[in-house]
């Protein structure tokens, strides 16, 4: 048996090195380490899915001393320099699940390395610093404590993932457990990840022992990594092969916004620039750097609008690569419980409203402006986005574009305002009991149909604005008449409990 075992091993070392020959050749260099020659030999065999998809990335093609040789707006590496032991070195198993073994707590003796589970971005930072440093200014790089840490929050979220349960003829909602959570909201916003110990398993090479990881597996935005850091470079670019081309593309951003409260990629889909990236993408170059607008690509993904280089024909900068998402974006559309300018630090649980709510607003709508950017942010920013607009489309029709938006940012906060003004009515009236009276702003009824107004309702409205979508989407599907017979079903139920009163 141990014998078959190392005719697998060196079988899958030489056809991953044959594979890789070609692409090497163009770097002008073959070499694979020692340590992850060491890896494919097991994990060629027990996880080939695993190799097949990094031998297919640029990882496997190029060293990063190649990679530097790239000139101007073509350069993917942004580290000005690069460690002496692995610029010569494809990236591969060991070179980055080894890298930095005294700052994991999931490292562990694996067949002769330290090695750890989980790859974090300060370890991509080795090769891509300012990539990293721009991520950890993005709201998504915060985005588990922004959930975590604000009791807000955690109430809307124990009245949605929690168990309901029937106690002296009323219904409780307890806090969801760990793996509900992790299946839940913390999916995408990440969950913390901690060392519950280790376990042994039989493998072919005998028993072995690995960590066990809580909170694992996950690839949220703000997952809290086993070094300290926070986010997750894999949330975009997948495992393992961490291509640029399926970052580009919507379909890796529909994973965490499909709606109905972020309904970004479903609302991208019903837009005209959906419909042409549907019938033209196979023609489309997801991987060329910079990104040229006209020969690459016709029409605008999520890349274009909030992450990528973009250039025209003649190398001109349309758009700056950037990965701090909300530098382009003056509003944050996604309604707390109003639409409002972007927060100006990525941790938004120091925000709080002029009553001490983790709110960006008051409940009439007023902004926190101290923990909010500037009006003049405001311009800077949407002028970004225009930049990216003006590449395909007259400035006339832009400017009208977000002067419409502006409109409609109104408008739903107006409506949204209307819902919140019943809702306070019938917390006044003894109705429903919110937070002031030792009840929950979410765990009843009417108190569910008043946070639809703003949580998926509103929400749809705006986005379709903002993104130019259908508008049968924004009126019919999940937006303004959902919105406006919300305030009419609150208005109703409102009259109907004090009729029901009258009547007793």
């Amino acid at each position: 048996m141990p014998c078959l075992f190392r005719i697998r091993q060196i079988f899958w070392v030489c056809t991953l090195i044959l594979g890789c020959c070609g692409m090497a050749a163009a770097a002008g260099t073959s070499s694979l380490s020692a340590a992850t020659q060491d890896c494919l030999g097991c994990h060629g065999s027990t996880h080939p899915g695993i190799v097949a998809d990094w031998n297919r990335s640029r990882h496997a093609a190029i060293t990063p001393k190649s990679a530097m040789q790239a000139k101007g707006l073509g350069l993917k590496l942004s580290s000005p320099q690069i460690p002496e032991n692995l610029r010569d070195t494809r990236v591969g198993c060991a070179e980055c699940h080894t890298l930095r073994p005294d700052q994991h707590a999931d490292t562990f003796e694996h067949n002769g390395y330290r090695v750890h589970v989980v790859v974090s971005p300060d370890d991509c930072a080795v090769c891509h610093v300012k990539e990293r440093e721009q991520y950890a200014k993005n709201i998504m790089a915060a985005a588990y404590g922004n959930l975590a840490d604000n009791s807000l929050y955690n109430d809307l979220e124990r009245n949605i993932l929690g168990e309901g349960v029937l106690k002296d003829g009323k219904l409780y909602f307890n806090k969801a457990d760990p793996q509900t959570q992790a299946d839940g909201c913390y999916y995408c916003h990440g969950t913390r990840l901690e060392l519950a110990g280790t376990r042994s398993r039989q493998t072919d090479v005998g028993d072995l022992t690995f960590p066990v990881i809580k909170g694992w597996p996950n690839q949220g935005v703000g997952r809290i990594n086993l070094d300290g850091s926070r986010g997750a470079c894999t949330s975009c670019h997948a495992r393992h092969r961490f291509s640029i081309e399926s970052a580009r593309k919507p379909y890796t951003c529909k994973e965490c916004h499909s709606g109905p409260d972020v309904p970004a990629f479903k609302v991208y889909s019903t837009s005209k620039h959906g419909n042409i990236f549907s019938a033209h993408e196979a023609k489309w170059n997801f991987d060329h750097v910079p990104w040229v607008v006209g020969r690459d690509f016709e029409t605008p993904t999520c890349a274009v609008c909030h992450i990528s280089l973009v250039t025209d024909a003649d190398g001109n900068v349309i758009s700056q690569r950037t990965h701090q998402m909300n530098d382009r974006l003056g509003w944050r559309i996604f309604g707390l419980i109003y639409a409002h300018p972007q927060p100006r630090s990525p941790d938004t649980t120091v925000i709080r409203n002029k009553v001490g709510l983790p709110l960006p607003t008051d409940l009439d709508g007023t902004p926190a402006s101290d923990f909010l950017i500037s009006a003049k942010e405001i311009q800077t920013r949407q002028g970004a986005m225009q930049a990216t607009c003006r590449a395909c489309h007259s400035r006339d029709w832009v400017e009208s574009h977000f002067e419409r938006l502006d409109h409609t940012i109104a408008a739903t906060n107006a409506q949204v305002h209307t819902a919140t003004q019943q809702m306070q009515i019938i917390w006044q009236k003894g109705l429903a009991q919110d937070a002031s009276s030792g009840g929950s702003l979410f765990d009843e009824y009417i108190e569910r149909r008043w946070s639809d107004s703003w949580l998926l309702y509103a929400n749809s409205v705006r986005f379709v604005s903002a993104m130019a979508g259908g508008g049968d989407y924004g009126v019919f599907d999940d937006g303004r008449y959902q919105l406006t017979r919300t305030i009419m079903e609150m208005r109703d139920w409102q009259a109907a409990r004090e009729l029901m009163g009258k009547a007793k």
